[in-house]
């Protein structure tokens, strides 16, 4: 039911569901324990969230310390361009980015690790972007990164020319520090190490 793309980044995976479609419309399985246990992915999911934004916003880069979440992604409606961002120290991907674009027509998902700070941005006029999380929510675990921090290089600007000054952000992701590439952040294993 599952195509499952290995990344360059080790445990980061592009999935591409089945579709079935007919004059009815369309259906596909999100998500299939059996199917991603199989793929190598054993992922215990205890939460989903959906988030709603209109075009150029831009959430992120987010991860969790103390509670660290595996995620698995996808947009319900809209087109976003989403970026994972390795945080695990002592991997060959360390302060390297991953970016895909996630369409709802396509229905392509990304599931990352543990370890990754995350982050996306609205592509289409609006989007609903589902998202399944391994560990609960804990604010007083909250981290980020500076979204467009010169270290991590991210081009936003090739998907969306204009948007270092145009995007939509919340004051908390305004002040997010920047990535300090010395730093410890998560080990190989997603587990909190410290800045």
């Amino acid at each position: 039911m599952f195509e499952f793309k290995k990344c360059d980044f080790q445990g980061l995976y592009e999935i591409q569901p089945k579709i079935f479609n007919d004059s009815r419309g369309s259906f596909f399985e999100s998500w299939n324990k059996r199917d991603f246990e199989a793929a190598g992915l054993d992922a215990d999911f205890v939460q989903d969230n959906q988030s709603s934004s209109v075009k150029g916003v831009l959430r992120g880069l987010h991860f969790q310390k103390n509670h660290p979440q595996a995620k698995l992604l996808w947009t319900a409606a809209g087109t976003v361009f989403d970026v994972a961002v390795d945080l695990r120290n002592g991997s060959k991907t360390f302060g390297k980015h991953f970016k895909i674009i996630l369409d709802s027509s396509k229905h392509n998902m990304l599931y990352i690790p543990k370890g990754f700070a995350h982050g996306f941005l609205v592509l289409s006029d609006s989007a609903e972007i589902c998202y399944k999380c391994t560990d609960f929510y804990d604010a007083e675990g909250e981290g980020g990164i500076f979204w467009n921090d010169p270290f991590l290089n991210i081009d936003w600007e090739a998907v969306c020319p204009g948007i270092s000054k145009t995007a939509i952000l919340s004051e908390k992701d305004k002040n997010h520090p920047t990535f300090d590439p010395n730093g410890k952040y998560f080990d190989l294993s997603g587990h909190w190490l410290g800045v």
